[in-house]
């Protein structure tokens, strides 16, 4: 595949870059070193395909004000504690004495909320289509069961408008698209249709082992060379056309669109996930009535120009020296999926 990639490209005759648009997929790219066998004029761009580095300032704030009312719990995935905040962050709330508690799905939050019931249960949604529709069952299942003092706060986000978004700024130029294999098992190919029919640019939906990624850029390369612009699955023992309209069923009966501010890009309109009115007794934030300030971004952090695909991690002037893993300062520097995390983890590979 490699040399079949080398070939491709000389035909080519121009550079090209390929956009990934999953953190899943960046930490691949890095950890194995795909970036070091391109040949040289093709690049990867590393898009906003991490949720944990995506959600704002304001959305942490608010989980942390969340977890400070005295009667509350609040559940959340483990990589959500340390991302930074205005101030602090969720593990500095719990430091504090804010009754935080890790958990590795919806579902076991709905079970601290049936043993606590004398606590209001929080659990923090965060996510891709990928997580949004086990968070939308455990709503409806709170409700089947009858558990009232479970509660959300969605910040769920979805991809398809923030790649409309990326290409509507024409700030950068991409040549073809890597597509999550995850989120494209949910919702299918047709919600990428707009990128091939308004931007003829190729998409491959691939798998996240190097040979799957690998083959994804011989395909995008194919498409390039071929003048046509499709998406294709390189994934199909996972990835189906029509997706799993099930999951997508339960995404619509529980939440509705909404504008959502996206961390180091803006707000990009119906990117957001929200609980529909008939589910509003379960929304935390208008349960709970908090005022949380907007906090601007760090002075001198480039999450924002990473997540575009603008710049590259070491391109930023706090990487590596005031940010690093241990003291992040920006969003992708915390989680495991973050570009940021992932080129300073991996850097050793770079530098062959």
């Amino acid at each position: 595949m490699i040399e079949a990639i080398k070939d491709l490209f000389s035909r080519i005759g121009r550079p090209a870059s390929f956009m990934e648009v999953c953190g899943t997929h960046t930490v691949s790219i890095f950890r194995h070193g795909i970036r070091s066998v391109l040949p040289e004029g093709l690049k990867l761009l590393s898009g906003p395909g991490c949720p944990v580095c995506v959600t704002s300032i304001r959305d942490i704030d608010t989980a942390i004000a969340i977890s400070k009312k005295g009667d509350v719990i609040l559940a959340t995935f483990g990589d959500m504690l340390r991302v930074p905040g205005g101030n602090n962050s969720l593990m500095d709330a719990r430091a504090e004495g804010a009754d935080i508690r890790i958990v590795y799905s919806p579902l076991d939050s709905l079970k601290i909320a049936s043993d606590n019931r004398n606590k209001k249960v929080v659990f923090f949604a965060a996510g891709f289509e990928t997580t949004s529709p086990l968070t939308a069952a455990t709503v409806s299942e709170a409700e089947r069961l009858g558990i009232e003092n479970f509660y959300l706060f969605s910040v769920h986000k979805v991809v398809p408008p923030a790649i409309h978004a990326l290409l509507a700024s024409g700030e950068v130029r991409i040549d073809g698209f890597i597509l999550p294999g995850h989120v494209s098992a949910i919702i299918g190919t047709g919600p990428y249709r707009f990128i091939t029919e308004k931007y003829s640019i190729p998409c491959v939906v691939t798998g996240f082992e190097p040979n799957d990624i690998l083959g994804g850029i011989v395909l995008l390369l194919r498409q390039i060379l071929a003048g046509k612009a499709a998406v294709e699955v390189e994934y199909k023992s996972v990835v189906k056309d029509e997706g799993n309209p099930k999951a997508v069923q339960f995404i619509h009966e529980i939440f509705e669109p909404c504008d959502s501010y996206w961390r180091g890009i803006g707000v990009i309109p119906d990117s957001g996930l929200r609980l529909r009115d008939r589910w509003k007794h379960r929304d935390a934030e208008r349960v709970f009535e908090l005022q949380v300030p907007d906090i601007a971004e760090p002075e001198g952090c480039m999450c924002g120009f990473v997540l575009r695909g603008m710049k590259t991690p070491d391109e930023c002037p706090l990487f590596a020296e005031g940010c690093t893993p241990d003291n992040p300062v920006g969003a992708c520097m915390v989680s495991s999926e973050g570009s940021c995390a992932a080129f300073y983890r991996y850097r050793a590979v770079l530098e062959g």
